[in-house]
């Protein structure tokens, strides 16, 4: 332990040294520096870590065995292969931009074909023109670049004026959580808490923008907080409180130092370790569950293309929306054809505003996606654990800074789920005398990945039910992000004092925070012209003498004419539904295919619409927006997500009112979580989920799952426990 400590304190001394050089001389840190295995394998911890940067490599249970080195696309969508990020590497170093200038690839992925193109390509037709999007900043300026791999060409996006930057690289952070050690003061700010700089960890919090300060104006800025990891692998629980280094992203100098919480003792560590290997033994209270295939899966994965009972879909990993579902079709039981439900869809943003007004906190309203990028912070997956026996796991293949890439293994799962559920039922009364006892079980198909942004862990499913149902599921785990405070006891606490949470543990608070994940739902159902129907669900009163009955609900539907007719805030007292309908396609008896959206239990936001935050994140002013389709308008917060001003997002898109009746469209839905912290969320906190359906409506003629078999005992295998209960 005291060696591994030393090794730990001389690599802080060195980088401490490192940096104060680079700061010295005024050298702008510059990612092609460093890089990734070029063989596509696993690079260092360096470079491949989530938003806390110290730390060990991630353990791998499975490791795979696929290098990727002969991968070639088969699929206008398929993400770039390792071949071809290696040769849009190539191009940028030898044109003209980036020779002899400092630059950064933030973000290296396929340019899509056009959609009409996509729609249009069959299975055996040549495949598109392969292209790449990369977004560069180069001498400090952003750049938007189309890459011809096959021609070699280099086109430049215009995206007019925007504000903000790109998201950040893994470099980025990196660098960012070393760059204080640098510093003098700092050095002596964190010894004279009492904390070794062998036991430091610390953390790059996006600063959002605020509009007080013309640094904001000039510099990509972000703050670092720090802990103390001493006694405990949960460091999360021992913040330094009150110390911010406000930082300058592009130098690594260190702009400015507060330290207002010297006061505050730094929590204990004892009972914050949360792994298995710290805890008492205690008697297993359930015993090992595994479910069992003994005819192995009923899915395929060819390349990406995934096809499961009457689905088929494309899928791939993607550095910023973490996971993309394309294609989606379903066969129609009746006639045998594949139909069309979606073009697209993902999570677009996540806004994660913390809900403390003080120095050390105000800033925190995240934007994972935007600022972090969600899919670079998805670690491996771990086998029996995320995900169970015959799931199939695909890797993410990424860009560094410098362009080289990376490989992210097990990134995704997919498995087949069965818990029991039941997908219909019926029992004939005995009052009958018929005999009747019908049941089908419910099987369904989950697409998974775990994103561990810093403390919170994010577990994102998309799940497929045979009878044309997509159920859309966030869970959220992980680690509080906490305050340290004097006090150790409620009692301690005068009643008027706003604490700005719940205390935890002694001096430990958990701050109320929100989450909101918006999805960004290119809907085709049944072809690309659809229209929104908001069907309002009413009260009706009965005329006198018309009937017994005062009243009774009706349903009255509105076809939405433009964008503002379809900004939706969920109303219990107001029910509606929100359907999304073909008007070129009709049922026999005359009804319109559509699928609708079905929320869960969600959250609405309570800032101040003025608020600079809720500004930024603007789209969750609704729960549901309806646009017309952009290629351009992907990322609900923007595409310049960090420091921007909110010039850019869905709800000022939005305000265009344009015609959206029979038009392709696009739906956003925000899911939404309130948490004020409880004792039950220390030291880890358990899962809590929420969900929302796209649900078929009127879509098929009747039941799909009508003809689905019932389970029969001999198709099962006979399992026996090893030992008596």
């Amino acid at each position: 332990m005291e060696r591994r400590r030393l090794l730990r304190f001389l690599f802080l001394i060195f980088t401490s040294i490192f940096l104060f050089f680079l700061t010295f001389l005024n050298l702008p840190y510059s990612p092609s520096t460093a890089g990734c295995d070029s063989s596509g394998n696993h690079p260092s911890p360096w470079y491949c870590t989530n938003r806390f940067l110290l730390k060990s490599p991630t353990r791998h249970l499975h490791k795979s065995t696929r290098h990727h080195s002969s991968d070639v696309p088969h699929h206008p969508l398929d993400p770039l292969t390792l071949q071809e990020f290696k040769k849009v590497q190539s191009i940028i170093k030898s044109h003209a931009l980036f020779r002899n200038s400092a630059y950064a690839l933030h973000s290296v992925v396929l340019e899509e074909p056009a959609k009409q193109t996509v729609l249009t390509w069959q299975k055996g037709d040549p495949l598109p023109t392969r292209k790449a999007s990369v977004v560069a900043r180069v001498n400090g300026e952003a750049h938007v670049l189309s890459i011809d791999i096959g021609a070699q060409e280099v086109t430049r996006r215009e995206t007019g004026h925007l504000s903000g930057y790109p998201m950040m690289t893994i470099e980025d952070m990196t660098t960012a959580t070393w760059a204080p050690l640098g510093n003098a003061d700092f050095n002596r700010s964190i010894l004279a808490r009492g904390v070794k700089l062998a036991d430091l960890a610390c953390l790059p919090i996006s600063s959002g923008w605020y509009g007080t300060s013309e640094l904001e104006e000039k510099m990509r800025l972000i703050k670092i907080q720090c802990y103390s990891m001493e006694g405990t692998a949960n460091f999360y629980m021992r913040p330094i409180e009150g110390l911010t280094v406000l930082l300058d992203l592009d130098t690594k100098r260190v702009v400015e130092i507060v330290d207002k919480g010297k006061s505050i003792p730094i929590p204990k560590s004892a009972n914050t370790d949360y792994r298995f290997s710290a805890q008492n033994k205690q008697p297993n209270l359930v015993n090992p569950i595994s479910i069992e295939q003994p005819k192995g899966p009923s899915f395929t994965v060819d390349d990406h293309i995934v096809k499961w009972a009457s689905w088929e879909f494309h899928l791939k990993p993607d550095p910023r929306a973490g996971v993309i579902i394309s294609r989606v079709k379903v066969r129609d039981p009746g006639t045998g054809k594949m139909r069309n439900v979606m073009y697209q869809g993902f999570t677009s943003e996540l806004f994660v505003p913390y809900m403390d007004p003080t120095d050390a906190w105000y800033f925190k309203t995240y934007m994972d996606a935007g600022e972090y990028g969600f899919g670079l912070q998805a670690m491996p997956l771990d086998p029996l654990n995320d995900c169970p026996r015959n799931a199939y796991y695909m890797d993410g293949i990424f860009a560094a800074g410098d362009g080289t890439p990376y490989i992210r293994e097990n990134m995704v799962c997919i498995f087949e789920s069965y818990g029991g559920d039941i997908g219909w039922r019926h029992s004939e009364s005995p009052i009958t005398g018929m005999e009747i006892r019908e049941v089908r079980p419910k099987v369904t198909l989950v697409v998974r990945m775990a994103a561990s942004v810093a403390n919170y862990d994010y577990i994102m499913d998309w799940e497929f039910q045979t009878d044309g149902l997509i159920r859309i599921k966030v869970g959220l785990s992980g680690i509080l992000m906490v305050k340290g405070t004097s006090y150790v006891n409620m009692n301690e606490v005068n009643q008027e004092e706003n604490l700005y949470g719940t205390l935890l543990s002694e001096n430990v608070i958990g701050v109320i925070h929100d989450h909101y994940i918006t999805y960004r739902l290119d809907m085709d159902v049944d072809g690309s012209e659809n229209s929104f129907v908001k069907v309002d669900i009413k009260r009706q009163e009965t005329s006198p003498g018309e009937s017994p009955r005062k009243s009774y609900i009706k349903a009255v539907r509105n076809v939405a004419k433009t964008e503002k007719d379809a900004q939706i805030k969920l109303k219990l007292y107001q029910p509606s539904e929100f359907h999304l309908i073909n008007p070129a396609k009709m049922t026999r008896v005359g009804n319109p295919v559509g699928y609708k959206v079905v929320p869960g239990g969600t959250a609405a936001s309570l800032l101040d619409v003025d608020d600079p935050p809720q500004k930024r994140g603007a789209f969750t002013n609704n729960q549901i927006w309806v646009t017309p389709y952009n290629e351009t308008e992907y990322w609900a917060g923007g595409l310049f997500v960090y420091q921007n001003k909110g010039e850019d997002t869905l709800a000022v898109w939005s305000e265009r009112d344009r015609p959206i009746e029979n038009k392709d469209l696009v739906m956003w839905y925000t899911l939404g979580f309130h948490h004020i912290p409880c004792q039950e969320d220390f030291p880890i906190m358990p899962t809590v989920s929420s969900s929302f359906d796209l649900k078929p409506v009127n879509f098929f003629e009747s039941n799909p799952i009508l003809g689905a078999p019932p389970n029969d005992e001999k198709d099962l295998p006979i399992c026996k426990a090893s030992a008596a209960a």
